[in-house]
């Protein structure tokens, strides 16, 4: 139950832009014909070099190798990203940082 409250905490004041935005992961998945884990793997892959991916099945392993296949162009990156609100960090995160340590 404190794991449903915490979550309510951190993502409830986001939740209908976060909506807008996996609608927009959709669309993309539509348009390109793959996941939505695909695509998110794909915008994550511009942003970072080696993405840590957990993985429980075969074929979450298969679908993060297809991700490095696809190409995302500029506008469908701001596309995806035109829309995002950053969450707060909350819990250990939010008394993790330099202003906490002072």
């Amino acid at each position: 139950m404190s794991e449903d409250a915490f979550a309510k905490f951190k993502y409830d004041a986001t939740a209908e832009q976060d909506k807008l935005v996996i609608q927009r992961v959709i669309e993309l998945a539509e348009k390109f014909a793959v996941s939505m884990t695909e695509i998110s793997l794909a915008w994550l892959l511009t942003k970072v070099t080696s993405p840590v991916v957990g993985t429980t099945k075969i074929s979450n392993i298969e679908t993060a190798v297809k991700s490095t296949d696809l190409v995302l162009s500029e506008r469908d990156i701001s596309y995806l990203e035109e829309l995002y609100t950053p969450h707060h960090l909350a819990g250990i995160m939010a008394q993790n940082t330099p202003k906490n340590h002072a």
